[in-house]
């Protein structure tokens, strides 16, 4: 079957056939190909002089060319897009976050020793296994030494420093859809297209 110089199409090989080159942006020698040229100018590259360029579709998504409501105007040839980008700060939402660092306080409080805690078993302290001196012949086993005065507390602070980094780091985000690698080649030789 006779196709039409220039058509690109996809083959599930990963070699051009015969009269095809595949389509990797390649330079062709403008007088060896001077009929594809006539079609192709150099709209995907090259001089114009000696050479002209073939479509490169490696790792991009074709599109068609020209407008439609609601759509970008595309010319043909015109390539862009990235397969990644980096996350900037720049490139986020503004968030209240501190950029210079934060400091996180906590303080944790621990019972201390009162004040009049006696060492040694008397008649109002008495330890378990100890005897008093003196006082009732039962031992008392807890102190009653401190009345209804609350026992002081000794205060222990711990301070956490750190600092925020935004978010991204200048990481590249892959931006790639799920794909399918193919062939794609374009027809060196066939028939020239006429206009309709």
């Amino acid at each position: 079957m006779e196709v039409f110089i220039g058509s690109i199409q996809m083959f599930g090989f990963n070699f051009a056939p015969r009269y095809w080159a595949q389509c990797g942006g390649q330079l062709l020698s403008l007088s060896q190909y001077q009929t594809l040229f006539a079609l192709l100018g150099t709209t995907y590259g090259g001089n114009g002089q000696s050479n002209f360029g073939l479509p490169n579709l490696q790792g991009r998504l074709p599109i068609g060319q020209g407008t439609g409501p609601g759509l970008t105007p595309r010319v043909m040839g015109e390539d862009g897009g990235n397969e990644s980008v980096s996350i900037l700060g720049s490139n986020l939402p503004n968030v209240a976050i501190p950029t210079t660092g934060l400091t996180l306080k906590t303080t944790v409080n621990l019972a201390a020793t009162p004040s009049n805690a006696s060492p040694t078993p008397s008649a109002s302290h008495s330890f378990i296994g100890a005897s008093p001196t003196a006082g009732p012949s039962e031992a008392a086993i807890y102190s009653d030494a401190q009345g209804t005065s609350p026992v002081a507390l000794q205060g222990v602070t711990s301070t956490f420093t750190g600092t925020l980094a935004l978010p991204g780091s200048n990481i590249p985000l892959g931006t790639m859809n799920p794909f399918l690698a193919v062939n794609f080649c374009i027809a060196l030789q066939g028939i020239f297209p006429t206009r309709n």
